[in-house]
């Protein structure tokens, strides 16, 4: 697969591509369902949307994920967006684009998924870690790029001197960052924060939706500052 055409300045630089920003208009907070017995998925989304957490994330290892997809797709419309996680191959993304999913995120660089992922309209977020991959996954095509495992790798700080000359590159980090902390991440560059337990708890193992009510409402509250 030949790497996607950037726009660049006088200096040859890449710059922004418009027809391929994303900027999660769903809003800076992206909240990763993973694991449970399924059988909390729909009502631990309509917690989040109703809290105004409305860029969702569910991951290829949650029981019943594509039903999940569907469901909040059709429950919630436009006003959410709904994407599938921890893609490793096509077919994945072949389904959650069947379940109406409008993107997808990996832990890992791949230009298959990538290719893919085009082919069937998603939106990619292939993860990163090191300044190299993520020009590499931008210039396949990212819409965006998710920095992991982003507390791990440095925080807000490593983000911060790694956009510093990779200003052109929307990025997402994500791992280990909590609701607490969220907000230092935009406010080093970052264009959405993407969140799992932090956020999450045990909600979709033991349906305390109340608990997650409060996480969300705390963070949605201090996105908004």
């Amino acid at each position: 697969m030949t790497d996607r055409t950037t726009t660049s300045d006088s200096t040859g630089v890449p710059g922004p591509r418009d027809d391929t920003r994303h900027r999660h208009q769903a809003g800076p907070a992206v909240a990763i369902l993973r694991g449970g017995t399924g059988a909390h998925v729909h009502d631990v989304v309509d917690t989040l949307v109703g809290c105004g957490v409305t860029a969702i994330e569910i991951t290829t290892n949650t029981p019943g994920w594509r039903d999940g997809i569907e469901r909040a797709v059709s429950r919630h419309g436009s006003a959410v967006s709904v994407g599938v996680g921890t893609v490793l191959d096509v077919r994945q993304i072949d389904e959650a684009a069947a379940a109406g999913a409008s993107f997808a995120v990996s832990p890992h660089l791949d230009p298959d998924l990538a290719e893919r992922a085009h082919e069937r309209g998603l939106g990619w977020y292939p993860g990163a870690a090191t300044p190299t991959e993520i020009v590499r996954a931008w210039r396949l095509g990212a819409r965006a790029v998710k920095l992991f495992p982003a507390a791990q790798l440095g925080g807000p700080a490593f983000l911060r001197q790694v956009l510093a000359p990779l200003d052109f590159v929307d990025v997402v980090p994500t791992g280990g960052i909590g609701v607490d902390d969220a907000a230092d991440y935009l406010a080093a560059g970052a264009v959405a924060v993407g969140l799992g337990s932090p956020l999450i708890g045990d909600a979709l193992s033991s349906g305390d939706l109340d608990a997650l009510r409060s996480r969300a409402e705390r963070l949605t509250a201090a996105l908004r500052r």
